[in-house]
């Protein structure tokens, strides 16, 4: 494989640098496509195994690397019509927040802070304070193959964190035509502002870790026994917070080398520098170990292993 128009190659490129957490040995190709067809021209020359990754903030990749093709769909065009936007998988999500903003558009301000580009945030159901990306999602158009598709809502099967495009991993997505409601811009962008601040204190931009580790839990699936263990207030939006559970089973500060559990939240693990893949996968087992012996429940973890 070349580089090409609208197609860059990079050999043996280290993904610790493409990644938030900062760990993970190289890919032996990093192949950025910028165009729907660079992107299937890639697909076509590809002869060994390949993965497709965005913009790494919820990927931890093996300190060995990967032996591979990783495969990026980097186009960024945001696009606005009325109420509407159609918005690349490779645009920034933040890019796409503070564009909708600007444009007196209401929807997407609750996402401000959350890392990464949007074909993650469709692919993973991204949300935050009680609002999730699939509520604006009117459309998916995807490649399957050579072959482009385009999809509705309710075929995108959303639930909380999830979407089809986790069981296809074959469907690669290229854009999401979003639908919007008009608003005052500076009311959005005050209540954005705020959001990011507490944001921020929480999850430093320059903090090297994925955000949230696990999923919250949802708690009409807990049964009566763990219930009964949680402090009504805890419960929030029909979610039991995993921090919840992670804090009862001692997981604040925890250490597993360079990697290490917040002091002030549990469900947070980040890289101090130095860290490894092993170390952040050695810590994720014994969180999930902690909390299934001292409840019975089995987190599912919210980041992606290459």
């Amino acid at each position: 494989m070349r580089s090409s128009a609208g197609l860059l190659i990079r050999e043996n490129a280290p993904l610790a640098r493409y990644t938030r957490f900062a760990v993970g040995g190289p890919a032996r190709v990093l192949a950025d496509a910028s165009t729907e067809a660079a992107l299937i021209e890639a697909l076509h020359e590809i002869r060994e195994p390949y993965t497709v990754m965005g913009g790494g903030t919820n990927m931890v990749a093996a300190d060995e690397g990967y032996a591979g093709v990783v495969l990026r769909y980097t186009n960024s065009s945001i696009e606005f019509t009325g109420d509407t936007v159609r918005v690349a998988a490779g645009a920034v999500l933040q890019d796409l927040v503070d564009a909708s903003i600007a444009h007196g558009l209401k929807g997407l301000e609750t996402m401000t802070g959350i890392p990464g580009w949007v074909g993650g945030a469709v692919y993973g159901n991204a949300g935050a304070y009680g609002h999730s990306i699939h509520e604006r999602v009117a459309s998916v158009r995807y490649l399957e193959g050579e072959c482009v598709h385009e999809i509705g809502n309710a075929v995108c099967e959303f639930a909380y964190r999830e979407s089809v495009f986790k069981s296809r991993k074959d469907w690669i997505v290229l854009s999401a035509m979003l639908q919007l409601e008009s608003a005052d811009a500076a009311e959005l962008r005050a209540t954005a502002d705020g959001i990011l601040k507490i944001r921020n204190e929480k999850y430093p931009p320059t903090m090297r870790c994925a955000g949230s580790i696990f999923k919250n839990l949802l708690w009409a699936d807990l049964s009566e026994g763990v219930r009964a263990q949680v402090p009504a207030a805890v419960v929030r939006e029909g979610k039991v917070p995993s921090a919840y559970f992670l804090e009862q089973a001692g997981a604040k500060c925890l250490v597993r080398g360079g990697v290490r559990v917040a002091d002030y939240h549990a469900n947070l693990i980040y890289n101090e520098g130095g860290g490894t893949a092993r170390e952040v996968r050695e810590l994720i087992a014994d969180l999930k170990r902690r909390v299934l012996e001292r409840f019975g429940l089995e987190l599912e973890e919210e980041v992606q292993y290459v």
